[in-house]
């Protein structure tokens, strides 16, 4: 399984492989995943805004 296709599978964009095994601790992991991944998209974001829009609206 390549990296887009487990990022997809933990935003719940893709379904996931039935026959993959899946257990309690699995689904935590999966879980700190999705939750790690949304935090670091959140923080690009936040850093986007500080470093490209807050100079502009300064200079105007």
């Amino acid at each position: 399984m390549g990296i887009w296709n487990q990022i997809l599978q933990y935003l719940y964009i893709k379904k996931r492989d039935p026959n993959q095994p899946r257990n309690t601790y699995i689904k935590f992991m999966h879980g700190m995943n999705r939750i790690s991944l949304l935090m670091f998209i959140v923080a690009v974001i936040i850093m986007l805004i500080k470093l490209v829009i807050l100079p502009l609206l300064r200079k105007g």
